[in-house]
């Protein structure tokens, strides 16, 4: 039990599920997984492509951000930190580009490591790993949407003309 008095107990808490922003990248709202066993975070990002500009070595990609929902996209840039060597849930190694950008939850705002990886395969667009999430939150694995959920846009039934 987390003492009263313990500096972990003034953490915020997240559930296992949350709704961030990217707000470099132009995403507004992305439904993560918070995963503690994941030491990095992952994005969902295909058509990566490589480019320089001033220098240095980028990244455009491509991101659906919100699940079951393949038409609307976002392309993004980034800055290339480094390629790392990344294994898996299904225990196979990948080298991903990882980039900084920042993530916003709760109305906190920090620079996390993001690696690019297809997660088509995946139950979502973006794991977000312990080390984004270390001496900033507490995980209550029981619960999800602390940060509350996106409003969703109203569609209107068209109804038929009864003359």
């Amino acid at each position: 039990m987390v003492s009263p008095n313990s500096p972990r107990s003034q953490l915020p808490t997240i559930g296992w599920r949350e709704w961030i922003k990217l707000p470099e990248l132009g995403i507004d709202k992305i439904k993560v997984k918070v995963d503690t066993g994941a030491r990095s975070s992952a994005l969902h990002a295909w058509n990566i492509e490589e480019f320089k500009k001033g220098g240095q070595l980028w990244v455009r990609f491509r991101v659906y951000p919100l699940q079951r929902d393949n038409q609307f996209t976002i392309q993004a840039e980034a800055r290339i930190l480094e390629y790392r060597s990344v294994r898996s849930s299904s225990g196979k190694s990948s080298l991903r580009p990882v980039i900084v950008t920042p993530v916003e939850i709760l109305g906190e705002t920090w620079p996390v490591e993001l690696t690019l990886a297809n997660r088509d395969a995946m139950g979502f667009r973006m794991l977000l790993g312990r080390e984004a999430i270390r001496h900033r939150f507490l995980v209550d694995p029981g619960k999800s949407w602390y940060g509350g959920r996106p409003k969703k846009k109203k569609t209107t039934k068209k109804t038929q003309d009864k003359s």
